[in-house]
């Protein structure tokens, strides 16, 4: 696990700014760190860098910028390609001198050439210079683990871990991209290709960049749409093989990433997940595995007795911290530090905590993510699910709200949750089902208008956005794509390719990098990911169990009664430290002069919203709901801009 940056440049970069860039991600690689610039084609420079984190072969011999022995191609990489010593043997005309998955990407790219990405299992950001072709290459892993920003000017292209080294070089100017504010406030992060600046990306999932002497050209070779497509035409159609390949999947993924020269653990939470990647982890092992759990002390967010229970049946060698509201809240200004751009998932503090627990004992640590999205595990999708089956009798009422008569006014007194189905007409996003009061909110603090979203296509969205004509609408409306009746697996695919890697992935590397830490996600293992499109949604979902398959082979190593209880998530208590001990902070950043000098927000509503919300929880909207989520989202972006844009105080 490392941090990698670098640039192909016109415009002269010294190696000490390109050091300094560099060193901007420390905490990502503490043991070692390489900076080498050298003359380009047609008058560029190139730079590569790199901080490494030692995971397999901790010696020398695995110091990046690495070349080849001719030194034809150099590369920067961070992460694991987990199937390298496989792939070793497939190269072995490579005149090897590590035992390190950097230079096996080296022999597979000259080999295969970029093709090669499509060998690896793996999680990676990798960046490959080739001075024969004069091509600079920028790959993203499939489901988008490993971060990767870039930014294309006149000058050339920069590319970075991490927005930190772009926003350290001196080619950065810092241009807040206004269009995905509402949708960062609704949604508390900020999905790819899009970043907090308008003139960085996020390169996407499972894509690569090609760089050729100014010009640029992106596309990708794992596309979720197409290979969910492709899966689903070859089902599995009996239960029990499916469940028993599934298994020898899971146990295989992990296996492949217990791979490693430095200790190692998983984390537990005695939920599905954590619980079943553990189990395996533990039946593949030959000594206890060191697991790693937080426990809340209010009583309503602890979930430590379970995971303790847990641990004692599979016998792990465990270790648990109890925290309470102040040790969370000491970490809520380093928010902005760790995660470059506003990110407001919450639950990134008892992340934090859990992966600075685990970094006392080990380097590595394999964690459960991927299992909600890619087998039905979140409660929303239990709400996904009604609002199919009463589409048909919203689409009638909200045929009645159009009619004259006063009917509008009868619709509008109906419950909230049939209000929410009558309107959710537009079809690219019935299953992004929410209150619109929501969404109003969110485009009213920045535009001071509040809207609905309009059905646009969503390349029509994208082609305005990049014109700078409109804001990105709140909701997603791409769900054609994935041509998929079933809203529950629609919106499944839907996360996959935004809630998962744009938050969940984001989320836990920057916990994680923040203690040098590197988290494994066997779930999304690539075959576990394509397996899964065969695996028939009632295999799924079945008679009201979320992840039925995943619970069946998790009981076969731990008790279901160990396990089975309702869903909760890694959460804060919000509301009350918003109205709380971040009061006066909230007052301040909200303070109507402070935003009308910022020029960011609608001073009025922003100023307005939060002084009720204050009061009454509600914003002021007159619903009795809880507004949290968006005032954190508004209080972590100000927490970012205050650290990174304002940094005189």
């Amino acid at each position: 696990m490392c941090g990698i940056c670098g640039f192909i440049s016109k415009k002269v970069i010294t190696e000490d700014e390109l050091r300094v860039m560099n060193d901007t991600m420390t905490h990502r690689g503490p043991d070692d760190a390489g900076v080498e610039i050298y003359p380009g084609k047609d008058g560029y420079l190139v730079g590569m860098a790199q901080r490494r984190l030692s995971i397999l072969d901790l010696s020398p011999l695995g110091h990046q910028p690495m070349h080849s022995p001719d030194k034809r191609v150099t590369v920067v990489y961070n992460g694991e390609i987990y199937n390298f010593l496989e792939l070793k043997e497939e190269l072995g005309d490579y005149p090897f001198i590590s035992n390190c998955d950097t230079e096996v990407i080296i022999a597979a790219y000259l080999k295969w050439g970029i093709d090669c990405v499509n060998r690896f299992n793996g999680m990676f950001a990798i960046a490959i210079c080739d001075r024969k072709t004069n091509n600079l290459y920028l790959v993203r892993d499939r489901i988008g683990k490993k971060p990767l920003y870039y930014m294309l000017n006149d000058d050339g292209i920069l590319f970075a871990s991490e927005l930190k080294p772009i926003m350290a070089s001196p080619a950065f100017k810092g241009t807040i991209d206004r269009r995905i504010l509402a949708r960062y406030l609704h949604h508390q992060y900020i999905n790819a290709p899009f970043s907090i600046f308008k003139e960085v990306q996020k390169l996407p999932p499972g894509s690569i960049l090609q760089f050729h002497l100014g010009t640029t050209r992106i596309w990708k070779y794992w596309d979720i749409p197409e290979v969910y497509r492709a899966q689903k035409k070859h089902p599995v159609t009996d239960y029990t093989e499916a469940k028993q390949e599934l298994k020898h999947l899971l146990r295989e993924a992990v296996k492949r990433r217990m791979i490693s020269d430095v200790p190692l653990g998983t984390f537990l939470s005695g939920g599905y997940d954590s619980s079943l990647i553990t189990a395996l982890a533990q039946d593949v092992s030959d000594e206890p595995v060191k697991t790693f759990s937080i426990g809340f002390k209010v009583p309503e967010f602890d979930e430590a007795g379970y995971a303790r229970a847990v641990a004692g049946y599979l016998n792990t060698d465990h270790t648990e911290l109890y925290i309470d509201d102040e040790e969370m809240l000491k970490l809520v200004d380093s928010i902005a530090q760790y995660y470059d751009e506003p990110f407001a998932d919450s639950s990134q503090i008892p992340s934090m905590l859990v992966c600075g627990l685990a970094k006392e004992k080990v380097t590595v640590a394999l964690s459960g993510d991927g299992g909600d999205e890619f087998f039905c595990g979140y409660n929303a999708y239990d709400k996904v699910r009604q609002a199919q089956l009463l589409d048909v009798p919203g689409a009638a009422i909200n045929l009645v709200g159009q009619l004259p008569a006063g009917t509008k006014q009868l619709v509008d007194r109906m419950p909230t949750k049939v209000r929410i189905v009558a309107k959710n007409r537009p079809q690219e996003t019935k299953t992004q089902v929410v209150s619109e009061l929501y969404i109003r909110a969110a485009h009213a603090f920045v535009t001071g208008k509040e809207r609905y979203d309009r059905n646009y296509s969503y390349s029509r969205y994208l082609k305005m956005v990049e014109a700078g004509k409109t804001e990105l609408p709140i909701k997603y409306p791409q769900e054609s794509i994935y041509e998929e009746s079933n809203w529950q697996m629609r919106r499944m695919l839907l996360d996959m390719d935004t809630y998962l890697p744009g938050d969940i992935l984001c989320k836990m590397d920057r916990a994680s990098m923040k203690y040098s830490l590197e988290a494994r996600c066997p779930i999304l293992d690539p075959e576990v990911m394509e397996y899964s499109f065969r695996i028939p949604h009632k295999y799924k979902y079945h008679k009201g169990s979320k992840k039925y398959i995943l619970k069946e082979i998790a009981y076969d190593f731990i008790p279901r009664e160990l396990l089975e209880r309702p869903k909760t998530g890694f959460g804060v208590p919000l509301d009350l430290w918003l109205r709380g001990p971040l009061r006066e902070q909230v007052i301040d950043y909200a303070d109507e002069h402070f935003l009308k000098a910022q020029g960011i927000f609608d001073a009025a509503f922003v100023s307005n919203y939060i002084q009720n919300y204050l009061v009454t929880g509600d914003g002021g909207r007159g619903s009795g709901m809880n507004h949290s989520g968006l005032v954190w989202s508004f209080l972590v972006f100000q927490q970012w801009y205050h650290h990174f844009m304002r940094q005189e105080g």
